[in-house]
């Protein structure tokens, strides 16, 4: 079991939760985060971290966002490690809570 960021870090970004990481599990892609399953240690700190809730146990995902398991998994192979805060993007605020953002992943 691991934690996984959904849909709702698409186009925001924000990164608080990468430093509270204690195992440096975060991968940085052009426009999300994902966490990597084989280092996660289900510790939860990056949880309460997201400002935008982003970030949820594997067992606990919403419904119909079941492919983020998968997703976070196979990119995180590919994506570089990201263990210091960033600033989010410039319009993150106006893409927090926006709803099926999914579409506008860039891999």
């Amino acid at each position: 079991m691991a934690f996984v960021v959904t849909e709702a870090c698409i186009k925001c970004k924000y990164t608080d939760c990468v430093e509270v990481c204690p195992v440096d599990c975060f991968r940085e892609g052009p426009n999300m985060l994902v966490i990597d399953p084989d280092e996660c240690i289900d510790c939860t700190l990056c949880v309460a971290e997201c400002p935008v809730e982003a970030i949820v146990d594997e067992e606990e995902i919403p419904a119909g966002q079941q492919e983020f398991i998968e997703l976070n998994a196979r990119l995180s192979q590919q994506w570089p490690p990201i263990t210091q805060r960033k600033d989010a993007a410039a319009d993150a605020d106006q893409w927090a809570g926006v709803p099926d953002k999914r579409k506008l992943l860039e891999e």
